[in-house]
């Protein structure tokens, strides 16, 4: 995996200081994006997690 490499590392503690930095300073913003990030999730989540709706199995 990624993160046990030294580059998942620092990659890993940028984007969490780059969170930090976001929730600190623009809070606001964020709170005021969450329905909508929220009603975004939903189609995202239908079109990359549920494989196809039982498309893929090859069940005779």
């Amino acid at each position: 995996m990624l993160i046990n490499t030294p580059l998942g590392w620092v990659c890993s503690l940028a984007l969490a200081a780059l969170g930090i930095y976001l929730l600190a300073n623009h809070g606001g913003h964020i709170v005021t994006a969450l329905p909508y990030l929220l009603l975004l999730a939903c189609p995202l989540m239908h079109l990359f997690m549920h494989g196809g709706h039982g498309h893929h199995d090859k069940r005779e």
